[in-house]
């Protein structure tokens, strides 16, 4: 008996088995807000070609421009705030960022030579055609994220970076860094930001505000088409690149900012805060955006835009509908599913397993061993 009392393993219950931690629940605001982003991004870039042709279309143009990858982007750091150098977040920067640009400039490349018939596109990881500067962009961000969280002041340093990109012409084209850094305040924000920044512009009085702001926002969007050059809101030249003074840069990446931030706020009032049919494509925007590209240039190199029906306002109207289509096509889960290969791959291969990971595959073996005995 002396024995049986000093073994009390023998005489314990077995314990339950370990149950697998819930996930988080997704916010239905957030990807409802993705969705529609990314919609306006598919809509903008199909109105390129059309836009010479109509000064309303230009002006709808300019104010989409104004807020649609701002909003995107403000997203992109709020969820980017728990990012650190821990081994396996690095791995998902890698494979979820680095090696889809790869991919895809690549592939966009190729694309633009033999598509558009231009022997003189090469590769060159190191000058981001087309969508694919965003990738770059975001990589830079979330690499630098533990950098914004620990200076005092992270939105005005940020902001200044940006000022200071505008004087520069010599930043030059490598990795398109002028994007880079005069986006990166929209970024900053978002790891600023916190859950009750959102409500506060969730509210009814906001959403009834944002209906004359932005029809206050279309009607300067028609008086300034022929007044303002359209690739300030591109981010991607200096003051010196469009031919303004050097003290128009700084000052326009504060116009600009303020009215992208008043524009990006009466947005998300009006996004749905509970769960819609189209909820579910936010988890797949990036997919949406990577692969939308390819329709709009495949739609520009084999001149399905030259048909002169397309350039009226029920040609406008066909165009914008059908781009928003085929981008909600590109976010559902089977085209995810075939390409998420390449827009997460796995590639355990090409890592190693740090010692938090052996430890907690040690903790789950002796859980099962403990649920066996």
């Amino acid at each position: 008996m002396f024995d049986a009392a000093s073994s009390p393993g023998h005489l314990r219950t077995p314990l339950p088995p370990a149950r697998p931690p819930t996930p988080p629940q997704r916010d239905a605001f957030f990807d409802n807000a993705k969705y529609l982003a990314i919609v306006l991004v598919a809509m903008g870039h199909s109105w390129e070609p059309l836009k010479g042709d109509s000064r309303v279309l230009e002006a709808a143009y300019t104010v989409v421009y104004a807020f649609h990858m701002p909003a995107f982007i403000i997203i992109s750091g709020y969820f980017s705030r728990s990012f650190d150098m821990r081994p396996d977040r690095l791995r998902r920067l890698i494979t979820g960022v680095a090696v889809p640009y790869i991919v895809f400039e690549t592939a966009y490349s190729l694309f633009k030579r033999y598509g558009d018939h231009d022997p003189g596109m090469s590769v060159s990881l190191l000058d981001p055609w087309y969508l694919t500067w965003f990738l770059v962009a975001l990589f830079v961000w979330r690499l630098t994220t533990p950098l914004w969280k620990t200076v005092r002041w992270p939105l005005p340093l940020a902001i200044a970076v940006a000022m200071l990109a505008t004087l520069s012409p010599d930043i030059g084209d490598d990795l398109d860094l002028q994007r880079v850094l005069q986006f990166l305040p929209y970024f900053v924000l978002g790891l600023c930001m916190k859950p009750e920044h959102f409500q506060m512009v969730r509210t009814r009085a906001v959403r009834l505000l944002s209906v004359p702001v932005f029809a206050g926002a279309l009607m300067v969007g028609w008086w300034a088409v022929p007044r303002m050059n359209a690739a300030w809101f591109y981010h991607r030249d200096s003051a010196e690149e469009l031919g303004a003074p050097w003290w128009s840069g700084p000052v326009m990446v504060l116009a600009l900012m303020g009215c992208s931030l008043l524009l990006t706020a009466c947005f998300f009032a009006w996004v749905p805060r509970r769960t819609m049919w189209f909820t579910a494509l936010g988890a797949g925007t990036l997919y949406g955006y990577l692969l939308h590209g390819f329709v709009v240039k495949a739609a520009d190199f084999y001149g399905w835009f030259d048909h002169r029906w397309l350039h009226g306002p029920l040609g406008e109207i066909f165009v914008t509908l059908v781009a928003g289509t085929v981008v909600t096509l590109l976010c559902t889960a089977p085209v995810r599913r075939v390409f998420r290969f390449v827009m997460e791959p796995d590639m355990k291969w090409a890592f190693k397993r740090d010692a938090a990971e052996l430890a907690r595959d040690r903790d789950k073996a002796e859980q099962r061993q403990m649920a066996n005995a």
